[in-house]
């Protein structure tokens, strides 16, 4: 025999902003369906119940309602930022770089790659460490092919 539903109220603004949620606009699907999660709760449905018309696990759906008995509607609906991977150059780090791209390749060489780059950064000591991918991405964001050269085709005169 199954448990009861433990008890859940929405205060009745959340319950208009779920709705006004609902009713119009572009939303996120999660966002969309931990509204919908919210408003069956509180119609006194039972978590496994709402987890057989909401995509979610009974576990997941008893989670929001934690949530938004303990942090509110903002934290039930949406998720909190998420700190990502920390930039590995900063912006000084960057405009150096860029800086040595732009002066001539070192001696004996033609032009700059993307490898001879990342290797001059390290002896040069403008970064402690740096890869080749992170290079890649910065000459593109700058719009530098610096690999690239540029062969023009003229006919000949005369």
């Amino acid at each position: 025999m199954a448990r009861p539903p433990k008890p859940f109220h929405l205060k009745s603004q959340d319950k208009k902003e779920l709705n006004q949620i609902l009713g119009g606009g572009i939303q996120q699907v999660r966002v969309v369906l931990r509204a919908l999660a919210l408003l069956q709760l509180d119609a006194g449905i039972s978590a496994p119940k709402v987890s057989q018309t909401v995509p979610f696990a009974p576990q997941a759906i008893r989670t929001i309602a934690k949530r938004y008995q303990q942090h509110g509607l903002e934290r039930a609906l949406f998720e909190r930022k998420r700190k990502g991977h920390a930039e590995l150059l900063d912006a000084s780090d960057k405009q150096r770089i860029i800086a040595m791209v732009c002066s001539l390749p070192p001696e004996g060489r033609a032009r700059w790659t993307v490898r001879l780059v990342a290797e001059e950064a390290v002896k040069r000591k403008l970064v402690p460490g740096v890869g080749r991918e992170t290079i890649r991405i910065l000459l593109e964001s700058h719009d530098f092919k610096p690999w690239r050269e540029k062969n023009v085709v003229r006919r000949r005169v005369g």
